[in-house]
């Protein structure tokens, strides 16, 4: 087998992307919670997204707070507290829901023997929910970019997974929906990338593309079969 490690992304991979007209119904209801404009608020959740997205919030209760400092709000840490939990219960379902031929997929591929590994640019939400979701299990490494504070496509976050994994990139396939440049990143070292088509961001610019594209993770055994 050419491959012993196939290493994916998560959001808009393995469970749905959450971008798009819920996921700013969610930032209004965190903006009507805390009594700021959700323009404002907005704004100031995008500026903080490196930082939230880096460990530099060591939590969303922390994003939030650090907002309402900015808009000069005297806001209650129960009215924070709440505003966070707006979102975290968002991500919750999300993250809960994997697609379709996900768990089908993951299984096959720790059957033939290979190593499963995760790596995704998320808040600190995420490495708190993982453990919860059923998939998790199926995974032998997860890297979250809040956790080591380095974000795709910067080459230490996947060579910090494949150090875990203890493989070299040249034997893992990384399968991502191109968000963040993080195919063109694990090609620069040396991994195989293919691209799963989703759902174009809102927030985020994808990366042209001309290698291998699946429709479905189901398609992604024909390659490494």
């Amino acid at each position: 087998m050419k491959y012993k490690t196939v290493i994916f992304d998560l959001f808009g991979t393995l469970v749905d992307d959450y971008s798009g007209p819920g996921y700013e119904a969610i930032l209004g209801q965190m903006a009507s919670v805390l009594g700021v404009s959700y323009s404002d608020f907005r704004r100031l959740w995008s500026e903080t997204y490196h930082r939230r997205n880096t460990g530099g919030f060591k939590s969303i209760q922390d994003n939030v707070a650090y907002i309402c400092q900015q808009l000069e709000v005297q806001a209650e840490q129960d009215d924070i507290n709440r505003a966070a939990r707006i979102r975290h219960d968002f991500k919750r379902g999300v993250m809960l829901a994997p697609r379709a031929d996900v768990l089908e997929v993951l299984s096959r591929l720790k059957s033939q023997g290979l190593k499963i590994g995760l790596v995704s640019n998320c808040t600190p939400g995420a490495p708190v929910i993982w453990p919860d979701i059923p998939l998790a299990a199926l995974f032998d490494v997860a890297v979250f970019s809040s956790s080591v504070g380095i974000l795709k496509p910067d080459p230490r976050i996947y060579l910090l997974a494949t150090e875990r994994l203890e493989v070299q990139p040249e034997d893992c396939i990384y399968v991502g929906d191109g968000g963040s440049q993080e195919l063109s990143g694990a090609a620069r070292v040396g991994m195989t990338p293919v691209l799963i088509r989703a759902p174009v961001k809102d927030f985020v610019v994808r990366e042209e593309w001309n290698g291998p594209t699946i429709a479905s993770l189901t398609e992604l055994l024909s390659l490494i079969e």
